[in-house]
């Protein structure tokens, strides 16, 4: 690889983010018709609409793993694995008979996306240098959701032809693909010890060494996740709320997504040029203050705008949770760090919507909004306290973590 002043983001562009394009179609093709599939093999509406959160589940239980599988073969064998491993779980969700079989599928697929998810990010921590490192990582989230954005198009596509399962196989046809650009992804050797004759890096080695990180900044990111997460069932609980159809909170959910992936690489370079905090602190405030709006909203023009406004503020933290794992990552125990870091996340990801709807059950949906506002709020607060003010600090504070 060249050096780190000679080095282009171009140089790795279709290995380090052609997989999570391919990915991210995959994934969103099925995203809208998972509750319609369990729907149709006898799922009530109730246990069709909990079956969205199995795939969020089942990452959060295998994030650890994931980081063992990552650090023993490396991160292109992670890779091909996950997305072999996506294959098999979209064929199975197309050809399911039976509503055990068609969770095992879903299961599967929140298996295969945190491998997936982690090695793209380890291998792009070593790959990338430093002052590129927030661009990279913000690319790598923007082409994932572009892949989001896109698969639900190129399913209806496939829906009309052969029916829901035909969602699936379109997954299962853009994982092949991931699968095999995924191999030509350079690899680095696993790194799981220290230094020779030290004792092998392990989860809990790391967590023994890094707690303080993942007790500060990590809670910083755990709310950005939670806000993130909740964001996405506040807005079409709203345009309910206020009578609005399915295709208006549809068209509102879709445009706010499409400013976010205008912002992406911008968002990036910020953090690289200015430091991390900058696009942190004004993520979570912005989306804050949109959070705040919704519920004085009363129509589909106000609701939109307040939707344009959080698009902004999670737009411009594009990147911002990879970015600060990856600052942080020790170069022996890599993986391990990350899965931790991931674990953290998703904590926040399956905590945030439980939260919302906890609060909403107790008191009423407004109120649920609100809190979810003091999340973000709150957010904003640890990582503007925590976050070193220049990424020449953080580089500083991540090489003598090794």
């Amino acid at each position: 690889m060249s050096g780190a002043g000679d080095f282009s983001l171009r140089q790795i562009a279709l290995p380090a983010f052609g997989p999570s394009v391919l990915y991210g179609v995959g994934m969103g093709a099925i995203a809208p018709v998972i509750a319609l599939r369990a729907h149709d093999l006898g799922a009530s509406f109730a246990v069709a609409a909990l079956m969205t959160t199995v795939v969020g589940l089942a990452s959060l239980l295998t994030n650890l793993p994931a980081s063992s599988l990552t650090a023993r073969f490396g991160e292109r064998a992670a890779l091909v694995a996950a997305a072999v491993w996506a294959v098999a779980a979209m064929v199975l969700g197309a050809t399911a008979t039976s509503l055990p079989l068609f969770a095992a599928a879903i299961f599967m697929v929140g298996m295969a996306g945190s491998v997936f998810n982690l090695a793209r990010q380890s291998y792009l921590t070593a790959a990338v240098p430093h002052h590129l490192r927030a661009r990279a990582m913000s690319t790598l989230g923007g082409t994932h959701r572009i892949g989001i954005f896109a698969g639900p198009f190129l399913a209806a596509a496939a829906i009309a032809l052969g029916g829901i399962p035909a969602a699936f196989w379109l997954g299962a046809v853009t994982m092949v693909l991931a699968a095999a650009l995924s191999l030509t992804v350079p690899d680095f050797e696993p790194r799981t010890t220290a230094a020779p004759g030290a004792p092998p890096v392990t989860i809990r080695s790391t967590f023994t060494r890094h707690w303080r990180t993942f007790a500060t900044i990590g809670i910083g990111v755990m709310l950005v996740g939670a806000v993130r997460a909740s964001r996405q069932a506040v807005l079409p609980l709203w345009a309910e709320n206020l009578g609005l159809d399915a295709s208006a909170a549809s068209l509102i959910y879709g445009m706010s997504g499409a400013v976010e992936m205008l912002l992406f690489y911008p968002a990036g370079k910020l953090m690289d040029v200015k430091g991390r905090i900058w696009t942190a602190v004004p993520c979570m405030a912005i989306m804050a203050a949109g959070l705040i709006w919704v519920p004085f909203t009363t129509g589909f023009t106000a609701l939109l705008l307040a939707a344009l406004l959080m698009g902004v503020g999670n737009g411009m933290g594009a990147g911002i949770v990879m970015t600060l794992g990856a600052d942080h990552a020790p170069a022996a125990g890599r993986p391990q760090f990350l899965g931790l870091w991931r674990l953290v996340t998703d904590t926040g990801v399956m905590g945030g919507p439980a939260l919302l709807s906890a609060v909403t059950a107790l008191v009423s949906l407004s109120v649920g909004i609100w809190t979810t506002a003091g999340l973000a709020i709150l957010g904003a607060v640890a990582l503007g306290y925590w976050i070193p003010r220049t990424p020449q600090v953080a580089h500083k504070q991540q090489l003598s973590s090794r």
